[in-house]
């Protein structure tokens, strides 16, 4: 049997899909749409997840560099094959749940791009679009892993980077020039946000918290900051991959807390309050800022840079969870068609399998009148599902220092037993809390029904959950 040949992966490349994987410029107008509490926010998911999250990841990277599977691998080895599909599905399926929110806001920019604004909230174009560019990813994606490597890192410097860095001059200009800045002009209703002082507004730091939808975005804004693991999978493509998937990962972090930071507060500064739009405040903010320095036929040209950008992430994740799942299936846990894979070793049949279920999710926009709410409610659904993974992960990584404590560990979470412990009760108890308010209604957003919501969400939750417990593989048939 020959074997397929797979391109080596260097540690620019490896940092550039992960951070493609994990940041998307979409996050921004959320994010912005905190003001100044959005430090707050930024602070709670780098503390509490992004950080602990990155090392486990990158001790566990380098344990099993060398093999296929990624977190499926990492829960095997701790807690068996069974544990390790479940967490591997939930990875999977999240994602794939996950795939209408960042396909809304590439449909937002495509709006913008060809002069029609007022379709970004139409939810029969979004749905369309969102069917129709994602079929498209997936051709691109069963063709090479090199085509899909070069898509991805230099989707994500000319389509995320380098609109980022773009947004923060135009931000800085703007401030100079003396324009009203959006977060010094709140409107005193958005108590949350600001406080009123002998008569003025001014904005908060920390959120004003009167119940827990007032932080239900922060569900949100985790998931932002989710996938550093994702592309573990491809770690064994590195020379050295137990030294170098940990520097990648190093590399990530630093970029994605960047680019969110500054960019999503170049927003705040740009763009007053009640104009900021969940899909589409990115591109509305070029558009304000352009138009003010009479160069509005920027905007179609950033909108293009932008739209490649999403295409870029998509891409990323289209490979990355696949990938781990396509090893459960090998091991005789999924049904056997779902193994097959094509002369370059990508697995067609699971690529398949959920582009047909990402068109059927996409169908949600043409339900909902309200894009931002379908935007957000598909938000809080994949964030749940993701949620219960890192659990799995976080147990995976204290578990091992006791039943491997002498497996070669090139990185090693600082602290020794108690510092693993410490990082993983850390991430346990931002994953617990995050998972508990993205059942909550927003109160940011026009949610309508709240009870319909919560039930939305927890039937979303639990039935993708329990799935993986049905699922008859190959061996199991073979009995």
């Amino acid at each position: 049997m020959t074997k397929t040949k797979v391109a080596s992966m260097s540690i620019f490349a490896m940092a550039m899909m992960t951070s493609a994987a994990i940041m998307s410029l979409r996050g921004l107008p959320m994010i912005a749409k905190e003001e100044f509490t959005l430090f707050f926010y930024i602070g709670f998911a780098t503390i509490m997840f992004l950080i602990p999250a990155a090392l486990v990841a990158a001790e566990l990277g380098g344990m099993f560099g060398e093999e296929e599977g990624g977190v499926y691998t990492w829960v095997k080895e701790a807690f068996g094959k069974r544990c390790g599909f479940v967490a591997i599905w939930l990875q999977w399926v999240q994602n794939v749940v996950w795939y209408p929110t960042p396909l809304a806001f590439a449909a937002a920019t495509f709006a913008y791009v060809i002069g029609a604004g007022n379709l970004a909230s139409n939810g029969i174009f979004t749905g369309l679009f969102c069917i129709i560019f994602y079929w498209a990813a997936t051709w691109i994606s069963v063709r090479d892993s090199s085509s899909i490597t070069k898509i991805t890192s230099y989707g994500f410097l000319t389509g995320s980077i380098f609109p980022a860095l773009v947004l923060v001059v135009l931000a800085v200009i703007w401030w100079l020039q003396g324009h009203p800045l959006g977060f010094a002009n709140l409107p005193a209703s958005q108590g949350a946000l600001d406080a009123v002082i002998n008569n003025h507004v001014h904005p908060r730091i920390f959120p004003h918290i009167s119940g827990l939808g007032d932080i239900a975005f922060l569900s949100g804004v985790i998931l932002l900051f989710a996938g550093v693991e994702v592309h573990a999978v491809h770690a064994n493509r590195m020379p050295k991959p137990q030294i170098q998937y940990p520097i990648a990962l190093l590399f990530t972090s630093l970029i994605v807390f960047g680019i969110f930071t500054l960019g999503a507060f170049s927003i705040s500064a740009i763009m007053p309050y009640a104009a900021i739009n969940v899909e589409s405040g990115l591109i509305q903010a070029f558009e304000m800022a352009f138009a003010q320095f009479n160069l509005s036929w920027c905007v179609p040209i950033i909108g293009i840079l932008i739209m490649f950008g999403a295409l870029a992430s998509v891409t990323s994740w289209i490979v990355g969870p696949s990938r781990g799942l396509l090893q459960t299936a090998k091991d005789q846990l999924l049904p056997g068609f779902m193994a097959k894979t094509n002369q370059q070793g990508i697995q067609v049949n699971i690529l398949i399998v959920q582009a047909v279920i990402v068109t059927l999710l996409s169908c949600v926009y043409f339900i909902f009148k309200n894009v931002s709410v379908a935007f957000f409610l598909i938000g809080a659904m994949t964030i749940t599902l993701y949620l219960l993974m890192y659990v799995f992960m976080y147990a995976a990584g204290i578990r091992l220092r006791y039943t491997r404590p002498d497996m070669p560990r090139r990185f090693r979470v600082p602290g020794g037993l108690i510092g693993m412990w410490c990082i993983g009760v850390l991430g346990l108890s931002g994953v617990i809390f995050s998972f508990i308010v993205a059942f909550f209604p927003p109160a940011q957003l026009p949610v309508g029904n709240p009870a319909m919501y919560v039930i939305l969400v927890t039937i979303g939750t639990v039935v993708f959950s329990i799935v993986p417990f049905f699922i008859k593989g190959a061996k199991s048939r073979a009995k």
